[in-house]
Order: C-alpha cells, then structure tokens, then sequence
C-alpha cells in the first residue's frame, strides 16, 4: 500500500541504527540563525548508500546523518543534470525560471537573486568550494574556490576568487581540505555560517583515490535486475539512447586508459594496480554477456571507490564540528544533484525521469530540531532547499521562489497541504547519450511521463507499486484509465501553476542550436 506523503516515520531501515541504541526526541526549537553545512555530490546514487538499504556497499559517515537526523524517502530532481539542478539549489526556481536548462552550452546567469546573496544579507559568511559548474564565475560568496568546468580527480585546477591555482592531490580530500581551512581560519567567527562544500565525486570518470584503487577488488558485486534488459518493446526514447554500459563506455571510463596529469609518483601506483588487472582481461578476451559483467564490475567497483572516498571525508567535516563545538548549531545537509544509474536498464549516466535517475539521496541532521532516526516520505526536492535554509536562518522567503520550507517536516509536524505531486523536465537534446526531450509528473505511486519532439511523441505511464523497475508502460491499458486521466489533469495543473512555457525557449538548446520544441499539452485535458 503506498504511505501517506506526509508520514514522518521513525527509520528502521538498516542495522546501524539498533547497533547505536535509543532515539531521542526533538526539542521545542533551535537556536537562533543555525549554521548550514550543504554537503552535495555528483551523481551520488541512493543505491550506493548504506542508509537507503544498500546492496553493495558500506558508508558510515553518511550513515551517522540517517542515524543522528532525518532520511527522506522522495526527493526528486526537477532536472536530472549537473548545471541546472545547481542552478535550481542556488534560486529555488526550476530551469525554466532561473534560465539555466541544459550543460552543453548553459551559462548560468549569476546577476539574479540567489540563496548565498539571500543569506549574505541576512548576516551569514558565505563560501562554496569543489565543483561549480555553471560556467559564470560564483556570485553571493564571501569565498569561493572551485574546479575549473567539470573538474579533475588528480592534481585539479580551481580558480580561487577570481585567480586560478593549481593543487596536487586527490580531489575530494583537497576540497575537504580546503573547507576544513575555511571553517577554521578564513571566515568570519562572529557570523553564522552557509558553506556548499560540493565534490565533483563520484560523477564519471570514477577515477578512485590512488590509497584505494584495489577496494573491492576481491569481491564480485551483485548484478542489479536489468542488467541485460531488451529494449525491443520499450518505445523509441528508450531504443534511442546512448548510455548502456554494454556499448557507450569508453577505455577511459574502463580505466584501460588513464588520466593524462599525474606525477610520476601516482603514475606508478596507478600502474600497479590497473597494469595487472588489464592485461589479464585482455588474455580472457571475455565476450557477449561475459563482457558486459567485466564492464559492470570494473566500472562499479571503481564508482564506489569514489563514494568511499566521499564518506571518509565527509567524516572528517563532522569530526571537526564535534571538535570545534559547532555541531550543535550547524544544519548538515548530505544531497547529490541527481540520482544515476548502476546498471539498472544496462545503463550508467541520470537525466531519465525513470526513478533511479529521478530519486536522490537526503539525509538532514539538525540538533534540537531533526529527531535523531527519523523519516519523512513526503514528496520533496532540491527545488526546496533555498526556502529552507531561509526559514531556518530567520531570513524572509521571497515569493517567487518554487520550491517549500522543509522546516515544518523536519520538526517532525504534520503537513496536510503538502505537495502530492511533483512536476518533472529535462531539455539536454540533441547532445551526449541521446535521451530525448521529457516532462512529467509523478504522485510517488504511479508516474506520466512525455517525450516530446518533432519526430516523437510518446507516453508513458508506469505504476511504481506493481512495477518497480519500471518495465511495463500501462498508458493505453484500460484498467489505469483513471489513473492515467486523472495525471494527465495534474500534469497540465502543474505545468500552468509553474508557468512552463509551451515552446522550449533556444536558451534550452545544448550549444546554442536554434530548433525550438513545442511541448504538447496531455490529451484530452
């Protein structure tokens, strides 16, 4: 049966949580203008999370969140791509207000009213350091240090306000590093704090810290269902597409290649751990479904060698809150800017609006507020992070932003007016991995999807509670009618209500193509 979307629960989910004893309740209120510690990754998937019941791996440092705060159930992306769901944490707008749709060719507009420029005057310091990724230089920070474009894994290039550096290392230590100094050195002590401290981990290549590139090497991970799916009767979107890990991974992405950066001290550890593991997959010369297990163990294994490294920093960040004392009056916010896909469908990469891609991780810690071991499945989205962090910081929340103040959910009260349906859009095509034009609307049990373009037209409706992976579209099956009615009213209510535009505007076209898209209304409605 599917649970009321306003149901806090207590989170029993995974063992750590007994292994550490009793839940305490949460108190009346929180002290005044909290500090905010935004912890987000890239393409961190819920699967690869210890908390969310993962199957493959361990992750204590984003575990102690679930354990110590609240785990949220259904976050979902407005648009599952790097930029602009960056662009929709900054503004709390979607892609269509804040003008930022796709990566190839978006630059964000950094002149507009944005979350930091809201907390800044509202008396925080205000820094993001890692991954940035909108192209225009940050705007609203006090400090900012960021990976020049997508950003490298080994010895990254940032520009550190304004001026560009140089660092050696790995970069997710180095940019916990660098916050780390931040905190402790480079901000204002006598202001509250707001710090985005953003990895470009685990987004593909998936290189791994060079301490840890045999993790895992002696396990064979589970394979999940769909690993070999047939997209024969699946519609043209699905045929269409560029991202299976059978055909569109690369030697690089296998690590058949490496990167072209390092010194030679870490080109030699990389030797020794690649070298040996290559030529021995040369001499099996798998093939057919043999090789597509070699790619999704390789490429997995070093997908979660990345997620590692990403939970033993982010110990770190909260050890030196315990450390410091800051602990009891900083909000930590543990999200990743989309889901991805570890196999599910045969495929890697996000940006469907199949639930893999769509679902992301969040995990809120706030003492005194947040009831340690908590859960909430109400519908909620980095679309409302910016209301958030207002709310808490005693800040006015302007009235245009899109998204709501989790506030009320995190202290654990009922919310009976909260959103039953979330509206979905993804504009990147044409461009990498071929996943065409879509919008929809999901209630969380069943989901109406549109592909949309001159050339195709298709719909999709899915229910999640029958068909969790998503395999069997029902939209012309009598028996959802209904259902399938009664989405298509809420997909047009939503779109009017959010004022999406009829005609896909050129800035949605990756890289400047001038083709405009219509989006069609449902029909019927």
């Amino acid at each position: 049966m599917a649970t009321r979307p306003d149901r806090i629960q207590r989170l029993v989910a995974f063992p750590l949580l007994a292994a550490l004893g009793g839940v305490a309740g949460p108190a009346s209120a929180a002290p005044a203008q909290p500090n905010i510690l935004f912890v987000f990754t890239d393409d961190h998937a819920t699967q690869a999370i210890g908390a969310y019941a993962s199957r493959i791996n361990q992750t204590p440092s984003i575990d102690r969140l679930a354990v110590e705060g609240m785990r949220f159930d259904r976050c979902y992306v407005t648009n599952s791509i790097c930029g602009p769901c960056r662009a929709t944490v900054l503004t709390g707008k979607y892609s269509h207000k804040n003008g930022f749709y796709v990566n190839e060719g978006g630059v964000f507009d950094g002149s507009q009213p944005t979350l930091p420029k809201y907390l800044r005057a509202a008396g925080y310091a205000t820094a993001i350091i890692g991954k940035w990724h909108l192209v225009s230089d940050p705007t609203g920070f006090d400090h900012w240090e960021v990976h020049v474009g997508q950003g490298t894994y080994y010895n990254p290039c940032m520009i550190r306000n304004g001026e560009p550096v140089t660092h050696t290392g790995y970069a997710t230590k180095i940019i916990t590093d660098l916050s780390l100094d931040w905190l402790e050195k480079g901000r204002d002590p006598d202001k509250p704090f707001f710090l985005m401290h953003q990895y470009k981990a685990p987004h593909r290549p998936w290189d791994p810290p060079l301490e840890h590139l045999s993790l895992y090497e002696d396990q064979t991970i589970p394979e999940p269902p769909g690993l070999f799916e047939d997209y024969t009767p699946r519609g043209a979107a699905v045929r269409s597409q560029d991202m299976t890990i059978a055909e569109t991974m690369n030697d690089r992405d296998l690590k058949l290649v490496g990167p072209e950066n390092f010194t030679p001290e870490q080109q030699a550890a990389w030797d020794a751990a690649y070298k040996p593991r290559n030529e021995a997959f040369r001499q099996a010369n798998p093939r057919g479904d043999d090789l597509v297990r070699w790619k999704y163990q390789r490429y997995v294994k070093d997908y979660l060698r990345c997620v590692h490294s990403v939970d033993e920093q982010l110990g770190r960040l909260l050890d030196y809150l315990d450390q410091s004392g800051l602990a009891e009056n900083t909000i930590v916010v543990y999200c990743s800017d989309q889901g991805f896909f570890l196999g599910e469908h045969g495929w890697f990469d996000k940006r469907w609006m199949y639930e893999e891609s769509l679902r992301t991780p969040l995990l809120v810690r706030w003492p005194g507020v947040v009831a340690p071991g908590s859960r909430c499945d109400a519908i909620v989205s980095p679309l409302d992070f910016a209301s958030t962090f207002l709310d808490a910081a005693g800040a006015a929340v302007p009235d245009d932003l899109q998204g709501r103040s989790l506030v009320p959910l995190l202290r654990g009260e009922r919310t009976a007016d909260w959103r039953k349906s979330f509206y979905y859009h993804y504009y990147e095509h044409p461009a990498v991995h071929s996943v065409r034009r879509h919008y929809g609307v999901t209630d969380g049990r069943f989901k109406l999807i549109h592909f949309y373009e001159p050339d195709i037209d298709e719909w999709e409706l899915y229910d999640l509670l029958l068909d969790r992976s998503e395999l069997s579209n029902v939209y012309h099956q009598a028996a959802f009618r209904v259902d399938r009615e009664r989405l298509e009213r809420e997909l047009a209510r939503l779109r009017a209500e959010l004022e999406v535009p009829e005609v896909d505007p050129p800035a949605s076209m990756p890289n400047g193509k001038s083709q405009r898209v219509r989006a069609v209304t449902p029909p019927g409605v």
